[in-house]
């Protein structure tokens, strides 16, 4: 492997790691504090993708559809939170599996519905057209833009969870959301800012990711397994975790097609299954 194709296969691992974070981070804080089970999260990306790819298409502004997705799936997880999410909180894991998992179909079939099964496809935003000369070699600069979205949203989420007084509220309710409550910290109105603060990450992962990738129905069930892979990896609620998880799936992937293409599709879940049986609650869980 020369320079460049290590720079290449490192950029597009940290774009991919950075992708995934984003969907991620909402559903890991969400697993952590809430203590459920949302497997409907990868089709709340789904929509984001398709709100941002409509909304560029009817106003010709990508940036605007990056706006409006994160506010509209946010919205939808006020909906799904006041209705459902909410009553199954205390109906233990196999109630909540069962429950999203029927909502991850009712989502899919909204989105064909309103949109139908025609893939859509959402332009590159001009500003972020053509390559980028980056140590020796040309990269997409619309990846970069993706790289850097990620890590930004990374540092604002390391600030307000570890520099805020939000921040420690929803620490203590990682830790022992009853002594949080005892403590005067409104541990209900805390899990619903949560979740869809979650929801809306979602949503910018699925806008960001409308260029690169083809938006279909489908594109929520195909990221699940991936985003599952990187909490269970990480540890669950841990912000530190759904990182080094997200950039493990992004380089093990992206290295392991080049160096050791006929093991490549098993090399994550062979990882997988080494953390599993040596650290069971992942690398940096939030708790025990």
């Amino acid at each position: 492997m020369d320079f460049a194709l290590l720079v290449i296969q490192t950029l597009n691992g940290l774009q991919l790691g950075l992708l995934l974070f984003l969907v991620a981070s909402g559903l890991t804080l969400v697993f952590g504090i809430l203590d459920f089970v949302n497997l409907a999260h990868g089709a709340l990306y789904a929509l984001g993708a398709y709100v941002a790819a409509s909304v560029a298409g009817a106003t010709g502004g990508f940036w605007v559809g990056l706006i409006v997705a994160p506010i509209a799936v946010a919205a939808m997880g006020v909906v799904l939170y006041g209705g459902l999410i909410r009553r199954m909180r205390r109906s233990g894991p196999m109630a909540q599996v069962l429950v999203t998992f029927g909502l991850i179909f009712a989502l899919l079939d909204l989105t064909r519905i309103i949109w139908g099964d025609v893939a859509l496809a959402s332009d590159v935003p001009v500003l972020l057209e053509g390559q980028v000369r980056l140590l020796g070699v040309d990269y997409p600069a619309y990846r970069l833009f993706v790289i850097g979205l990620g890590l930004t949203v990374l540092a604002a989420l390391a600030f307000v969870l570890g520099r805020t007084q939000i921040g420690a509220m929803i620490r203590a309710g990682v830790d022992n959301d009853a002594m949080a409550a005892c403590l005067g910290i409104d541990v209900e109105r805390l899990f619903f800012v949560v979740f869809c603060v979650g929801c809306a990450l979602a949503g910018l992962a699925g806008a960001v990711a409308a260029p690169l990738l083809s938006v279909t129905p489908d594109m929520g069930l195909q990221i699940l397994i991936p985003v599952l892979i990187v909490i269970v990896i990480g540890g669950l609620g841990s912000l530190k975790g759904a990182i080094a998880g997200a950039l493990i799936y992004g380089v093990v992937p992206t290295f392991g097609a080049v160096l050791a293409p006929q093991l490549s599709s098993v090399l994550i879940y062979a990882l997988l299954a080494l953390v599993l049986v040596t650290r069971p609650t992942g690398l940096f869980p939030a708790k025990g």
